[in-house]
């Protein structure tokens, strides 16, 4: 600092020692990023086109897929960007302002799965009230209050992050700006900012994640008790895509941020980070689409309008 040689752009290292398949990689990952989009985009404007889909469980999916379409591009484009230019140069204020996107979208979506578990909760256990404890107006605020926390938590790490010099190193091992890469090359004390991210972190995911697994038992033991095994398989099949996509996330985030290597072992960060930014957001669309009715009903039925219009 003495020197007062601040730094105002960093270097994105991405995927340094794969010499030969930038191309390759290039186009898989071009091409994964607009079929998330296309998927997600297409649940949203089925969910809203559909009137037999204007339920709770839907209008939480298409909360769940409009985040997925910008939680993908606060990080797609620019991790597209490191295959073709030998130094990927990114400054300062864009790349906090890209961790605050990436975490905001990322905690959000915690709260969204959480808040489904919850509406999968009601349907199966108190099937006879769920009409009438499940209103519009509930949907709207439990939707509501999981972007405003997302929101709140992560914009006022982020107000301390802006507030961090950076001077001398400037590289950031990864593919994208992520907070523990960032806090390692700033040069001044970030014993704060790491407690309350390992605080927001062990409160967000463990508790979304006890709250969902309690949810699931009340769940699972009422499926139980259905007499009927179409009953049952219909009861389950209502939540398979909900645990499914739960148990990818969770899964991927759990070994990330709570092992205990975590901020050491940034080449198995970055491999880990691939599923849960690039995989995860592709995989949720077509996992909704394939082991759901409804929405696959509501798809076939627009195929079949356009081809009608053709």
């Amino acid at each position: 600092m003495k020197n007062g040689t601040l730094v105002t752009e960093f270097i994105l290292l991405g995927f340094p020692n794969i010499h030969g398949l930038q191309v390759p990689l290039f186009v898989v990952i071009f091409l994964i990023y607009i079929l998330t989009i296309l998927g997600n985009g297409l649940i949203i404007a089925i969910v809203w086109a559909e009137p037999r889909l204007q339920t709770p469980m839907y209008f939480f999916l298409s909360n769940l897929s409009f985040l997925e379409i910008w939680y993908t591009t606060t990080v797609i484009p620019k991790l597209l960007e490191t295959f073709v230019v030998a130094r990927t140069i990114i400054c300062v204020s864009c790349c906090l302002l890209q961790a605050f996107f990436h975490f905001f979208l990322g905690t959000t979506e915690f709260f969204i799965l959480t808040v489904m578990s919850f509406d999968r909760y009601l349907a199966i256990c108190k099937p006879l009230h769920y009409s009438t404890l499940m209103t519009s107006s509930l949907c709207i605020q439990l939707a509501l209050s999981s972007w405003t926390m997302g929101f709140t938590i992560v914009f006022c790490q982020t107000v301390l992050l802006f507030q961090l010099p950076f001077c001398g190193n400037n590289t950031i091992n990864h593919f994208y700006c992520d907070i523990g890469p960032i806090l390692k090359i700033a040069c001044a004390d970030t014993s704060l900012l790491e407690f309350l991210g390992l605080l927001a972190t062990i409160l967000i995911i463990p508790g979304s994640l006890v709250f969902t697994v309690v949810s699931y038992i009340y769940i699972v033991s009422t499926i139980l008790r259905i007499p009927s095994a179409t009953g049952r398989q219909k009861a389950f099949s209502t939540c398979a895509s909900h645990l499914t996509v739960v148990s990818l996330l969770y899964g991927a985030v759990l070994f990330m941020y709570l092992r205990p290597t975590a901020h050491s072992s940034f080449k198995i960060n970055k491999l880990v980070s691939v599923l849960n930014t690039i995989l995860t957001p592709l995989l949720n669309p077509f996992i909704y689409t394939i082991r759901n009715k409804e929405v696959k009903g509501a798809l076939w039925k627009a195929m079949a309008c356009q081809k009608g219009h053709g």
